[in-house]
């Protein structure tokens, strides 16, 4: 049964300790017929959102008609990064800066992702697909279905290979989990079985990626999985 903890001030706010709980989705899920599909991605701070993001631009931009959104608390740095490493025409890559933790953005209020969306899609008619990159936040952090169909969620090794045996909505409910950075797992002390079979284990039977940009520097496996949610892709 959860916990309650009170604040003085005649109510209690439940605090919950299942580790596959998300809090309560304030927004329906919206039908995705008419519109682009949209696939967020979020993690820690680090944990390399915006090299994958980055990595399905070049492996996807010539394929379906894409664009990116963003998301910064103070600055537009993960928008300038993607522009200056010309993965795609700077016009297709909408910027927003939260000003509060990221996950108040994808999740509470998704007002200024849907503008930024919404700027997109009347700029260029015909998206196939969005990728909002939320800003790095922490393990409880997902995107409301209102905002994004499917979600990817993104953690490295350097975090240590006990982060997906800590669970949290992030880790246990996204459509896909991305293990980053695999390469320097031997440098950071990080077992890969544990951390694999752990994410396995919380994870039942939704998918599990382990990656490195440095040796697959396109993304391939996220990107077949992508690939094999559109509905609609180019020849």
């Amino acid at each position: 049964m959860p916990a309650e903890h009170g604040h003085g001030h005649g109510h209690v706010h439940p605090v919950n300790f299942d580790p596959t709980a998300a809090e309560p989705d304030h927004f329906d899920q919206a039908p995705t017929s008419g519109r682009a599909y949209r696939i967020g991605i979020g993690g820690p701070v680090g944990s390399g959102k915006t090299a994958l993001t980055a990595a399905l631009c070049r492996a996807l931009g010539d394929e379906v008609n894409l664009a990116v959104v963003t998301n910064d608390i103070y600055t537009t740095e993960d928008a300038d990064f993607l522009r200056k490493a010309g993965v795609l025409d700077p016009e297709r890559i909408e910027a927003v800066q939260t000003g509060a933790c990221p996950h108040t953005a994808i999740r509470d209020d998704i007002t200024a992702n849907l503008d930024a969306v919404e700027r997109l899609e009347e700029r260029f008619p015909g998206l196939d697909l969005v990728i909002i990159e939320s800003g790095g936040d922490n393990l409880t952090a997902v995107f409301s279905r209102g905002l994004a169909d499917s979600q990817v969620f993104v953690v490295d090794v350097a975090g240590g290979d006990k982060v997906p045996r800590k669970g949290g909505p992030g880790v246990t409910t996204a459509d896909l989990l991305v293990i980053n950075k695999i390469d320097i797992a031997h440098l950071v002390g990080a077992d890969m079985d544990v951390m694999t079979s752990d994410a396995h284990r919380m994870r039942g039977e939704l998918p599990v990626i382990t990656q490195s940009l440095v040796d697959t520097p396109n993304a391939p496996a996220v990107a077949d999985w992508v690939r094999s949610l559109l509905p609609v892709t180019a020849g």
